[in-house]
């Protein structure tokens, strides 16, 4: 009996990691399909499919995720989820044979050998029996890796679909893969084998400033000194069931005491870091301004970091905190600041695109004045260290495939460590809509004075508090060695 034109042969090997050059997806129904006929695909373990079944499955077994862990284990590495394999014949049983309109009744599995990262396999089912009065079939099924060992078989009993389907095929979702913490552990490796510094916590009177300088202190990045009201930080730690055994308390009466307290113990250098607590930020900034050995001679402002799912690498946004409409004196202060900050983090040649809604020179955008004035500036050497361009537009500042399409020819455009706003409400906003629209993670730090200061806003969790004392310590170590 000849084989019908829409059933796959046994020599057919559809590539499933490029099936969105399949363009329409037919099936073979019951009257078409005879004992011996066989199907099969191919696929090839990545990382990103063991960490993406993880997410969806919601097995994080360690032998799947942890490379300490697995190395230990009797596999000796990272394997794959056993029922991703699994998945790879519903996939085969779904999509190519029969295709649309299958049903699975049943389906046993036997793994006999670990699918490592790099394996492919070679998927295949071959109609065993045929049930015409049911319209269902078994399927023997076989995965078979790059050295023809068989990692995993079974049997698979299906409904058969009866009304043919032609239509084009549904193209894979988007699946972006971020795991906040694998980065802040990243982040954290970065302070490794320096020690803590002792850090002014100013007003820590709620629960997640307070958790957060804590838990700073648990991972060895600061050595806190809790300035605020005794008696509330107290209650707030007995409320959250916060240990602060050990730990010193500076005892004054209100926000504004703190802050003072704090600015004039890191300008005794009782305190090499200073941490925002609930208080407002003006609070603890006015503090440190009117202390006079905690100025450098440079503008202070505030750089966030964020860690963008969709972009490549950290990415540090400057100033959305400080400096309301900074004038041109003042962006050359910050951008300054912020070349420091990035070389201090490990970037050697930061690049920084200075934004505005456009990227050509605009004489009725000032934005635009400015942005070629700081580009002038750094090819004369009053900005040192990182390669500027601007205007640009924040899409071809971060989009290298915007940049190509505006025909943009630059170092920096597309490839941004560092995004200079126009003024502090441009700043904010965008550095909120990448926190709550982008889900990008964030830490944040002032620099310019004599000291550090984390700075994160009132409704950051703990992590990011964590995560600003990190560069505050980054921060305190360098200017032991270069004096601020």
């Amino acid at each position: 009996m000849s084989m019908p034109a829409a059933m796959p042969s046994p020599e057919q090997v559809i590539p499933m990691n490029s099936f969105t050059m399949q363009d329409v997806v037919e099936n073979v129904i019951f009257d078409e399909i005879q004992i011996g006929h066989t199907a099969r695909i191919v696929r090839t373990l990545m990382l990103e499919d063991i960490q993406a079944f993880a997410a969806v499955s919601g097995d994080t077994n360690p032998a799947h995720l942890d490379p300490d862990y697995a190395d230990a284990t009797l596999f000796h590495g990272i394997i794959g989820h056993g029922m991703w394999g699994g998945a790879l014949i519903s996939a085969l049983l779904g999509t190519v044979f029969p295709g649309p309109g299958t049903i699975y009744l049943e389906q046993n599995l036997h793994f006999s050998h670990p699918v490592r990262v790099g394996d492919t396999l070679t998927v295949s089912v071959t109609v065993t029996t045929r049930d015409e009065a049911r319209k269902r079939i078994e399927l023997d099924c076989q995965v078979i890796n790059q050295n023809g060992e068989r990692v995993l078989y079974g049997l698979a009993r299906v409904l058969a679909p009866t009304q043919k389907v032609r239509r084009a095929r549904t193209h894979n979702p988007t699946i972006q893969l971020f795991d906040p913490q694998a980065r802040l552990n990243a982040l954290l490796s970065m302070g490794e084998g320096l020690p803590a510094v002792r850090c002014g916590v100013v007003h820590p009177c709620d629960i997640e400033s307070l958790r957060g300088a804590i838990d700073a202190a648990r991972h060895g990045l600061i050595d806190p000194v809790l300035i605020g009201p005794e008696a509330r930080l107290r209650a707030v730690a007995e409320e959250a069931d916060i240990d602060l055994q050990g730990i010193d308390i500076v005892a004054v009466e209100h926000s504004h005491a703190a802050a003072s307290m704090a600015a004039a113990m890191a300008a005794d250098r009782k305190v090499e870091a200073l941490m925002k607590g609930s208080l407002h930020t003006d609070e603890l900034i006015h503090a440190v301004l009117a202390t006079p050995d905690l100025r450098s001679g440079r503008r202070m402002s505030h750089v966030f970091r964020f860690d963008v799912p969709t972009y490549a690498k950290p990415l540090l946004l400057t100033d959305a905190a400080l400096n309301i409409t900074p004038s041109l004196q003042d962006k050359m202060d910050i951008v300054q600041n912020a070349i420091e900050f990035a070389r201090l983090l490990g970037v050697s040649s930061p690049k920084v695109a200075i934004l505005s809604a456009l990227e050509t020179v605009n004489p009725n955008m000032p934005s635009t004045i400015d942005a070629a004035a700081l580009c002038k500036m750094a090819q004369r050497g009053q900005i040192v260290g990182g390669v500027l361009d601007g205007p640009l537009a924040f899409d071809n500042a971060i989009s290298a495939a915007a940049a190509r399409i505006k025909q943009i020819e630059s170092e920096v455009a597309g490839d941004a460590d560092i995004l200079v706003v126009p003024d502090l409400e441009s700043g904010n906003m965008l550095g909120k809509q990448l926190e709550y629209l982008a889900g990008a993670t964030a830490s944040g730090i002032v620099l310019g004075a004599r000291v550090p200061i984390a700075l994160t806003s009132r409704a950051d969790g703990a992590s990011a508090r964590i995560a600003s004392a990190l560069l505050a310590k980054l921060v305190a170590h360098h200017n032991r060695l270069i004096k601020p």
